[in-house]
């Protein structure tokens, strides 16, 4: 497999680059891999937004750097070099990052499902027995 040479632009410019080199059109990945051609485009374009985010994201670059016959974990760890923070949560809504800016005091949102069902089962007992 080859390794993609980090001289050579930023990580979508490469990923580009060893693609049309290897003569693999999108159609053809996104065929091969079930990811959208748009995604594969975005990918190109160091659009990491339009990706799904996490595990997701790094699994859609090793699929496309397999497809392209780059070495899917030297892909990976150049895509994480290039987007250290913003591969591992864009596009997931299970991720929150707390970057300070807001306050950290935010109500869990099980917390506060989990007390509300208390409530309404202790006003329905109460209800019921009242009767």
């Amino acid at each position: 497999m080859a390794a993609i040479k980090a001289s050579e632009g930023d990580f979508g410019s490469r990923m580009r680059h060893v693609r049309e080199q290897r003569g693999v059109s999108l159609r053809q990945i996104a065929d091969a891999t079930k990811i959208s051609v748009g995604q594969l485009e975005a990918l190109e374009r160091n659009d990491i937004s339009r990706l799904p985010g996490g595990i997701f994201s790094r699994a859609f670059v090793r699929s496309y750097a397999v497809e392209v016959g780059a070495d899917p974990e030297q892909t990976v760890r150049d895509f994480l070099s290039q987007f250290p923070h913003d591969s591992v949560t864009a596009g997931s809504p299970h991720v929150i990052v707390d970057d300070g800016s807001t306050d950290s005091r935010r109500l869990n949102p099980r917390a506060v499902m989990a007390l509300a069902t208390v409530v309404l089962v202790a006003a329905a007992i109460l209800f019921w027995s009242l009767r």
